[in-house]
């Protein structure tokens, strides 16, 4: 076991040792001022059943941020094993939707096609979480398939999947 400082010139190797810590990847879905905003994220867990509640975490550094904190809604949809191209177009761009149809919540938030599952939200509470905000949602209604979901571990993204 190789011991890791943390401290504020050694966030990159922190970075790494959180890396060693699978995650699945979502993209919330929001409207902003200027219509459909969307960002991918890989900070999302389930907080409660009763009540049902969910957590996010937004980067401040990114140009959608605010878009989200002030969203009193959004969709968070739950990527499958074959979307990486999804995810990587939200994780650049959040503003352009042509290329996923006109499908909305009752709310208003685009829905994409395909995601292993979809939790649509109220915005319940926000609170500080250093360079991000924790962003606490109230599941409204989600929607779910099967299939394999698309992981996010050691800076790599696929299935890691072992079927047999």
């Amino acid at each position: 076991m190789q011991e890791i400082p943390i401290t504020p010139e050694g966030s990159r190797a922190f970075r790494d040792v959180l890396g060693h810590f699978a995650t699945g990847v979502v993209v919330v879905t929001a409207l902003g001022e200027r219509g459909p905003v969307g960002i991918t994220a890989n900070s999302f867990t389930s907080v409660s059943l009763d009540p049902p509640l969910v957590l996010w975490c937004a980067a401040r550094r990114s140009e959608r941020f605010e878009s989200f904190l002030r969203a009193r809604h959004y969709a968070i949809h739950v990527l499958a094993a074959d979307q990486l191209s999804v995810c990587r177009h939200f994780a650049r761009s959040g503003g352009d939707f042509s290329a996923f149809g006109d499908q909305r919540t009752p709310e208003g938030m685009p829905v994409l096609p395909g995601c292993l599952a979809r939790i649509d939200c109220a915005a319940e509470s926000q609170h500080d979480g250093g360079d991000h905000a924790i962003l606490v949602g109230r599941a409204l209604r989600a929607t779910m398939r099967d299939g394999d979901p698309l992981l996010l571990w050691r800076g790599r993204y696929g299935d890691f999947i072992h079927h047999g």
